[in-house]
């Protein structure tokens, strides 16, 4: 396939970089299919069936504790949509671009608004498109330990020349939910663990299919997840991070996120497991789905891993349909509540 200049790309849907094929029955193959991952490079693939191993997660108790309720409840959808919609307003943000600086600095008030240390991590990137600033932004809530939990989204978007792409679900839904998170989880007071929040730039490839402009240890995506588990590993923080949880396309009307495949098992069971306590286990089915994204960095560095993403039944995924219109502030809610009492579940198998 010939290479798309990284602004002309066809008005028409890509293929998705996720191509659909038979998910794996356990997640034992989803082991294999990791070393695959590292033997071959990521070869992406997208499909859900029933998951035979979610019986973990279906076997918890339906009945939440107050404590959980409580948590759960300090996540507010309606602001968490409000931030999808200044997102939406600033417009089409691929890495580089003048929207995407407006939105990192609306990003950057709302954070320092509750509490958090925020930072900007710049780095330059030699893309299709030719050299490229992106900018990491993070927003840190020190706890009683060091160690680290992240929670991350992309905030760019992929650049369209021939239809303006505001990326209302893939970009804008994950980020405007992790803004609320962040402030729901530092209003509880100093955390057992540290959380970095962190907005990663250069998720989307420049080139119009996923892979069509990767070379050899230079993939056309994730480059600013790429650039900070580099940063971790050049820092030696690497083994702080205990965990990491990524959330992207999250917002849609009709929400239900499969299990990812890639996906460290017990993180997974531990959300499926909350979202079931909620009542949310209608939007978090036992399905699953394989998905290269900015999880893929991390797992490589050993680092447990979750990627909460619908993809697979979003039609409006890389088109001009993917607009506020699709967002609601319901299925935010149901992620971000799910999210925020998941957290105390996931610290407390740190702990151990």
């Amino acid at each position: 396939m010939d290479q798309m200049s990284p602004e002309t790309p066809t008005a028409a849907p890509p293929t998705p970089r996720r191509v659909p094929t038979v998910a794996p029955s356990s997640y034992t193959l989803a082991l294999l299919l990791l070393l695959t991952l590292a033997l071959n490079g990521c070869n992406g693939n997208n499909a859900s069936n029933h998951n035979a191993q979610g019986n973990a997660a279906s076997s918890a108790s339906a009945t939440p504790s107050a404590a959980t309720q409580a948590t759960a409840k300090a996540f507010d959808g309606e602001r968490a949509f409000a931030h999808v919609r200044r997102m939406v307003e600033i417009g089409a943000r691929p890495a580089g671009s003048a929207e995407l600086a407006r939105t990192r600095e609306y990003l950057s008030g709302e954070l320092q608004a509750a509490g958090l240390n925020v930072t900007a991590d710049e780095f330059t990137e030699q893309t299709p498109g030719g050299a490229r600033r992106m900018v990491n932004l993070t927003a840190e809530l020190a706890g009683e330990s060091p160690d680290v939990i992240i929670v991350a989204s992309h905030y760019d978007t992929k650049p369209f020349k021939e239809f303006r792409f505001v990326g209302a679900n893939d970009g804008g839904s994950s980020t405007g939910a992790l803004v609320e998170i962040a402030r729901a989880v530092a209003g509880r007071g100093k955390p057992r663990f540290t959380y970095r929040f962190v907005f990663f730039d250069g998720e989307e490839a420049f080139c119009l299919e996923w892979e069509q402009c990767t070379n050899a240890g230079a993939p056309d995506n994730t480059y600013g997840s790429r650039h900070y588990v580099a940063q971790l590993a050049e820092r030696g923080e690497t083994k702080r991070v205990r965990a990491m949880i990524l959330l992207d396309m999250i917002g849609y009307t009709n929400l239900s996120i499969p299990r990812e495949t890639y996906s460290t098992p017990w993180l997974v069971d531990a959300i499926w497991t909350t979202a079931r306590e909620l009542g949310h286990a209608a939007q978090f089915p036992n399905t699953q789905q394989t998905v290269e994204d900015d999880h893929l960095p991390f797992l490589q560095a050993e680092i447990p891993v979750v990627d909460l993403i619908q993809l697979s039944d979003y039609s409006y995924w890389h088109t001009a349909g993917d607009t506020l219109d699709k967002i609601s502030p319901r299925s935010l809610q149901i992620v971000g509540e799910t999210v925020v009492a998941s957290l105390p579940r996931i610290e407390q198998r740190l702990a151990r």
